[in-house]
């Protein structure tokens, strides 16, 4: 397979929300085009955020953002709304990051469409 370049995408609810959040609440530089569309580049990554009139929520995590100190992210993030998504299995601490020896730290939060979204310490 030869390709030029690719990205991904996912579907919300709401364009001018979530566009709202992903700029002002994660402080993502977005861009909408011409179809209405969301697009961000994330270090080189496309990612295209679209709206679905019969929309539901992906069950699994469909963006993670790599952090150098996640107890610090997690902090910021929580002074602008988010609240971060409690797992039982997980064996979560007080802010609801999981740590494992066999991997590393993560915590996960929605968007305002419900996608699951992480940060993961670096």
């Amino acid at each position: 397979m030869q390709y030029q370049h690719s990205f991904s995408s996912f579907a919300v609810d709401n364009i001018d929300v979530a566009e709202k959040f992903y700029s002002e609440v994660l402080g993502l530089s977005v861009k909408t085009n011409d179809m209405g569309i969301l697009e961000f580049d994330l270090d080189g990554t496309s990612l295209i955020v679209y709206p679905k009139p019969d929309y539901e929520p992906a069950t699994f995590t469909v963006l993670n953002f790599v952090v150098a100190d996640i107890e610090a992210t997690v902090d910021s993030l929580v002074g602008r709304g988010i609240v971060f998504e409690h797992y039982e299995s997980f064996g979560m601490d007080d802010r609801n990051i999981a740590r494992s020896d066999n991997g590393p730290a993560i915590a996960w939060f929605k968007d305002p469409s419900g996608n699951i979204l992480s940060v993961i310490q670096n």
